[in-house]
């Protein structure tokens, strides 16, 4: 990292807004915004805050993430989701920053049962993906090729915030507790990435000065039921529920919900973990190393 290299970071409150300030790199002044300090949906005051500090570096790590709820939102998705990539892009363009998009699976729709890779056509499936992709467009067509990376990601999780890992500890206990067994979805397939592993990513990308479409996650595929038996298993190893539940798989017909997700969202993370010099870290690893610090912080 060069001296002083200053990076404005959104969605500072987030699991992986909280995952990149705590693994800073040295050298790097960041400015935190979370929602208290700047509204995504407002794309003047997206604009503002670049002009105003000129960072060489915006990382957008925040973003609308409600997947089912976007159906019914779609006006404050895109606001979100496309309009403050786009804002943050033109005022780069003007002041002579980066711009590190993280964006999603959710881009594909699943049904060419092979990991993507990032120079592919995107198809989302519904609102959430649609206003992803959207964001990367129009962050692309903002900026010069060389000043904008777009980094994809999928299946977020961490120690903290709102996320599958920490509800299924959650459910698992109170399943195994009244002795009934939890249901999850094992027809889609993809894979966990662990919000410091990620973090890791976004700042090896600014490190580098990485531009166009990368993809990132955790090595190996899972579909939402193995990922929850896992947890589960991993769990009760390290004290964190006095027993697993037991899991049963059911297909997503079972559990139908307002918005359509892919049914395969596997990245092809072969190129980009060459060109962000990172290796791969199996996502039962990295999910082991984040129920130890859940368990360090219970």
């Amino acid at each position: 990292m060069s001296p002083a290299l200053k990076v404005l970071l959104t969605g500072s409150g987030g699991q992986l807004g909280q995952a990149l300030q705590a693994s800073r790199p040295e050298g790097v002044a960041l400015i935190a915004c979370g929602r208290a300090e700047l509204d995504l949906a407002d794309a003047k005051a997206c604009a503002a805050i670049v002009r105003e500090h000129r960072p060489d570096w915006v990382l957008n790590a925040g973003a609308y993430t409600a997947v089912d709820k976007a159906e019914s939102e779609p006006e404050l998705a895109s606001a979100v989701n496309a309009g403050a990539p786009e804002a943050f892009a033109r005022a780069l363009a003007e002041t002579g920053g980066h711009l590190l998009q993280v964006s999603t699976d959710f881009v594909f729709n699943g049904e060419q049962g092979s990991p993507y890779r990032p120079e592919q056509a995107v198809a989302p499936l519904g609102v959430y993906g649609r206003s992803k992709a959207e964001g990367e467009q129009r962050a692309r067509a903002a900026l010069p090729a060389d000043r904008c990376c777009v980094l994809r990601t999928s299946w977020v999780y961490g120690p903290v915030g709102k996320n599958f890992c920490l509800t299924m500890l959650r459910l698992h206990a109170l399943k195994a507790a009244a002795g009934e067994p939890l249901a999850v979805v094992a027809d889609q397939v993809g894979c966990p990435t662990a919000s410091h592993t990620l973090a890791a990513a976004c700042w090896a990308a600014i490190g580098r000065q990485a531009s166009g479409v990368l993809h990132w996650s955790d090595a190996g595929a899972a579909s939402w039921y193995d990922f929850a038996y896992a947890i589960g298993e991993l769990g009760a190893a390290r004290g964190l529920v006095a027993q697993p539940a037991q899991v049963l798989p059911i297909t997503s017909a079972d559990y139908p919900t307002p918005a359509r997700r892919p049914s395969y969202s596997l990245l092809d993370c072969a190129g980009s973990r060459k060109a962000l010099g990172l290796a791969p870290v199996h996502w039962r690893q990295a999910l082991t190393e984040v129920m130890e610090a859940v368990a360090a912080d219970a």
